[in-house]
Order: structure tokens, then C-alpha cells, then sequence
């Protein structure tokens, strides 16, 4: 049940890297088209293929972003966090969902529909332009992913994605919040490989286990494990 938006609504979407240069009244305004909606962990947001839900900004949580086989297995496509969007591709071709976005905590999220999108974004030309280069960041990010499926063997990616966990927290301590097994689907791999690759790392001494987390102890090797 979605609920009205609050200033700690403006306030997130004022954290958006691709709106940090968007002046505070076009926010205001983008903002006022908005609805506020909860959803508890493991609640699906919406689903792959269905009409366009919209544009996103998760305001609490965090929301898991996957696409499922005809088996049913997962493939972890990105994990969002306060002050990132997602959906942002469906929202402007006007496309299906091209993923399925999971809450992976209980999460509050704000949502903007593609009309509210096109009418906010003609009244603005400077959001327009924010909006183009965002997709632009998000082409990037295929990009890199395909090539640490194609270029990068199991343990490289499982480094990288440590590295970039890391980077998303700002902290070489990482709370486990991906399972192995949400591991291996982020990874296009199995949970006992990912297992292996993790043993591996610690027993070089690259990282170390830590109740609920994973501490990486040399930051330079395990960069290089991710360049391999």
C-alpha cells in the first residue's frame, strides 16, 4: 500500500549520484510525483517481463535485482542500497521490467511512474540530461559484467565482487549479507565453487572469516586476484 512522501523522501533522492547536480526545486518537484511504499525481506517488488513498474529509489534496505532461467535457477544481477535507483532502463524505453527486484532487507522504497517521469523531465531539460547520463553509468555496468563472466575464472570474480562490496560500504570488513548461494548467482557459478574460492582466498591469506562477516587482510592481492 504505497504512502505520501516525506522529506526524508527529498532528502534520498538528494543522495542520487546522477541528480547531485539537478538544482533542489526540479527535486521538489520530481519528488511531489512520488509514492512511498514498505516491503518486508524477501517480497517481490515487482516481476520480470511485466508492464513498466517505473523508476525507483530505495530510501531504506536494500533490494536484490535477479533474472531467472526457465529452471528457475538465479542470476544476482545487483544488489541496491539507500540513495541508488533501479528499473531505470524500463522506466525510459517504456519496455517490460527487465528483472525481477527482490526485497533483499525490508525496504522502503519511493517510486516514480513513466508518465510522472515524462511530464517532471519535459518541465526540466537538466533531469533529462541527468537521466541520459545515468543509463549511460548503467551500460557501463553491463559492460563489466560481461566480461567478468567472459575474461574473469570463478575466484577473479569472487574478488571482485568482495572488492566491490567493500567499496559499497567503506569498510574492509564486510557484513556476509550474500549468502554462498546468492553468491554463486551473482557469480554465474554453483555454491560448492564459490565455497572452494573462498577457502582458497582465506588460505592464502587474502581474507579471513569473522562470525557474520568476511575481513579482507590484504587489499592489493586481492585486487590482483580480481585483474587476473
Amino acid at each position: 500500500m504505497p504512502t505520501a512522501t516525506s522529506t526524508s523522501d527529498l532528502t534520498a533522492w538528494q543522495t542520487v549520484p546522477w541528480l547531485s547536480d539537478v538544482a533542489r526545486p526540479i527535486l521538489a518537484d520530481l519528488v511531489a510525483q512520488t509514492t512511498r511504499h514498505r516491503y518486508p525481506a524477501q517480497a517481490t517488488i515487482f516481476l520480470e517481463g511485466e508492464p513498466t513498474a517505473g523508476l525507483y529509489l530505495v530510501v531504506e534496505g536494500t533490494v536484490k535485482i535477479s533474472r531467472f532461467s526457465k529452471e528457475g535457477r538465479e542470476q544476482i544481477l545487483h544488489l541496491i542500497h539507500r540513495g541508488d535507483t533501479f528499473n531505470d532502463v524500463s522506466v525510459l524505453d517504456g519496455g517490460p521490467n527487465p528483472a525481477t527486484a527482490i526485497a533483499h532487507t525490508d525496504v522502503v522504497v519511493s517510486r516514480l511512474t513513466r508518465a510522472d517521469l515524462q511530464a517532471v523531465a519535459l518541465r526540466h531539460p537538466d533531469l533529462a540530461w541527468a537521466l541520459i547520463e545515468s543509463l549511460a553509468r548503467r551500460a557501463r555496468h553491463l559492460v563489466g559484467l560481461v566480461q567478468d563472466l567472459s575474461m574473469r575464472n570463478v575466484r577473479g570474480r569472487l574478488a571482485h565482487l568482495l572488492l566491490e562490496q567493500a567499496q559499497a560500504t567503506g569498510d574492509e570488513s564486510i557484513r556476509r549479507m550474500l549468502t554462498q548461494e546468492e553468491m554463486a548467482s551473482r557469480l554465474g557459478t554453483v555454491r560448492e565453487v564459490v565455497g572452494r574460492a573462498l577457502r582458497g582466498l582465506a588460505g592464502d591469506g587474502i581474507i579471513e572469516f569473522d562470525r557474520h562477516r568476511i575481513v579482507i587482510l590484504d587489499p592489493d592481492r586481492l585486487a590482483d586476484e580480481a585483474a587476473a
